[in-house]
């Protein structure tokens, strides 16, 4: 069944699905935006870009793009996201590009196939690239690939630090919507539901700070933006996993499929 699912054929058509259901869930959704105008001036003005939010929400997360920023006159970015190198993650990288995003390949979630921990290296090194540009943006799942639930990794403070760029908490919610018994109780949105989309607390990642602040001010802006999406949704905020949980470290947060 695995063999079949990752055939060629398959994964193409898996792809079409995934973008069709995305696509639908960003038109036909009734969505309110929170806090659009802190994005604006910085998606006008040079300078790097990084959009963090939470894995349970990957289905949601073009929706800005798709339906605010793409259009924005003299438009000059295009956002990069982060897909896992593995087979299974080819169909969503497919998708993700049909809805115009830039996606960057990698995985260090596997740490006994050195090809993977390769491709994880590369996907860092392409981010930093990116965040070091005066049209780059990335978007990443800051609690991604392997966990714990809504704890920011280091990995995004790091990289934002390092190129001076600046980090954007978002946060989407719609209701109603199906969550998964997975560890990050992944959201499965609706179509003709209610949407919400908050842009939280705008994060300058000053050369001077230490990183770990600016990893917890992240983790903090982000379930404070969760928690508004919903309640603009009437939908019900899970809190993180408890504070003890091990945090993924740096070298291995890139987005998961």
């Amino acid at each position: 069944m695995k063999s079949f699912l990752r055939s060629g054929p398959v994964q193409a058509v898996l792809a079409f699905l995934i973008w069709s259901y995305m696509a639908l869930i960003g038109r036909s959704v009734r969505w309110q935006i929170e806090g659009l105008e802190k994005v604006e001036p910085l998606w006008d003005a040079p300078g790097g870009l990084l959009f963090s939010s939470w894995h349970s929400r990957i289905f949601l997360l073009p929706v800005i793009w798709t339906q605010k920023l793409r259009h924005r006159p003299n438009n000059k970015r295009q956002p990069a996201i982060l897909i896992s190198l593995s087979r299974d993650g080819e169909f969503v990288a497919r998708a993700s590009e049909k809805l115009g995003l830039q996606v960057i390949r990698g995985s260090a979630g596997n740490k006994k196939k050195a090809d993977k921990d390769k491709g994880g290296a590369a996907a860092i090194r392409e981010v930093s690239d990116l965040l070091g540009r005066e049209d780059g943006v990335v978007c990443m799942t800051v609690d991604g690939p392997r966990g714990p639930r809504q704890r920011a990794a280091m990995g995004a403070a790091l990289l934002a630090q390092r190129k001076r760029a600046t980090i954007v908490t978002y946060a989407l919610a719609t209701a109603p919507a199906k969550r998964l018994n997975s560890w990050d109780r992944f959201v499965v949105p609706l179509p003709f539901t209610r949407g919400a989309i908050v842009i939280g607390d705008i994060i300058k990642a000053e050369r001077g700070e230490k990183t770990e602040s600016i990893r917890a001010r992240m983790e903090a802006a982000l379930n404070s933006a969760t928690q508004r999406a919903e309640e603009l949704v009437g939908g019900e905020f899970e809190p993180p996993a408890p504070q003890d949980a091990p945090v993924t470290p740096a070298s291995d947060q890139v987005m998961a499929k």
